[in-house]
């Protein structure tokens, strides 16, 4: 699949995707409503059919995924409170402090291997004010990131997804899963996305990304958190009017744009292996396991990504020797080979 205006390989992101000419039409065809009002029925379908895939009771759409991180956020906690995740999630890395201005939170920060945190660190991370002569704050939420972006869009073991719910819930504090890119972990590991999920308070998912929907995500759990959810995203000024239109853009994904998530999986693992077998290219390979290629180089990211743009070729500098490189549905074969080619011609 291509359906994208451009001569150019842009594999900066997969947020970089645009709606295909089926999901325009469908979008240009939506019934819409006040959603504020609760009138827009293609907003409804949306967030009853994702709340169902998940297992959960209700879902709410949002604008973005870091909407829906920081409405779930706010759920969760009081001010005061701690959240527990890992030290290169995007919470962390990529929402601006949310957390702190937003929800008057602050952090503990998990360390971890390839982006998946280990069990015991996460039940060694949270603190609690009782017991500590009110000199901790109260830790009341952990937040899993499944892929874990950093990590290189590696995917949890279910059984440590378990064992990170068990442990909140056993230090009386609720667990959320950043699913962004929730979809591409059920595709790679074969694990049904509700069984993935069961044991998680709420569960964000992205839309705009691999899915490849122009606008918005979703937070799912239970109707009690959802009523929560919903009060804060009219605060943080999230309610939208006729938004069905784009909620049938991510309609369309999630009824069409999932299954082919491996197709992206499987071109992402043959761009790795070629570049690292290049002379001055290195990748982890084990990390490779749904969409995305980070690429360490000796020439340094500024020089890569340069090289690269004159080849056609659009990546993105995660550091200051590598770029990641993610592969999304408007990637196809002759792309990669171009990509390839691109890599062993620096």
């Amino acid at each position: 699949m291509r359906e994208y205006p451009s001569d150019r390989v842009d594999m900066r992101s997969d947020t970089v995707t645009q709606p295909t000419a089926a999901m325009r039409k469908v979008m240009e065809a939506a019934e819409v409503g006040d959603d504020v009002l609760g009138d827009d029925s293609t907003v409804q379908a949306l967030q009853n059919r994702l709340a169902d895939m998940l297992g959960k009771e209700a879902a709410l759409f949002v604008p973005s995924g870091t909407m829906s991180n920081a409405v779930a956020i706010r759920a969760h906690t009081s001010p005061g409170d701690e959240i527990i995740t890992e030290t290169t999630s995007h919470i962390y890395q990529y929402e601006g402090g949310g957390y702190a201005a937003l929800s008057g939170c602050s952090i503990a920060l998990v360390p971890a291997t390839r982006g998946i945190m280990n069990p015991e660190d996460v039940a060694s991370a949270i603190r609690k004010a009782e017991g500590s002569l009110a000199h901790y704050p109260d830790g009341s939420l952990v937040c899993v990131e499944n892929t874990a972006n950093r990590g290189g869009g590696t995917c949890y073991p279910q059984e440590t997804l378990d064992a990170i719910a068990k442990i909140a819930h056993d230090n009386d504090c609720a667990a959320h899963i950043d699913g962004a890119r929730l979809f591409n972990a059920v595709i790679a590991t074969g694990v049904d996305a509700a069984r993935m999920v069961r044991d998680y308070d709420s569960i964000s998912i992205c839309l705009s990304k691999g899915l490849g929907a122009p606008v918005g995500s979703v937070l799912v759990g239970s109707s009690d958190f959802i009523a929560r959810a919903h009060r804060w995203r009219k605060m943080f000024g999230g309610g939208m009017r006729q938004a069905g239109i784009i909620a049938a853009g991510g309609l369309y994904a999630i009824e069409n744009h999932i299954e082919r998530l491996a197709d992206d999986h499987a071109r992402a693992r043959r761009l790795a292996e070629a570049i690292n077998a290049m002379d001055g290219f290195t990748v982890d390979l084990d990390s490779v396991q749904t969409n995305m290629v980070y690429v360490d180089g000796d020439l340094g990211a500024q020089q890569i990504m340069a090289g690269l743009a004159e080849h056609g070729v659009d990546v993105l500098d995660v550091g200051p020797t590598a770029v990641r490189a993610v592969v999304h549905l408007h990637i196809t074969d002759e792309d990669i080979d171009r990509v390839i080619a691109a890599f062993a011609a620096l």
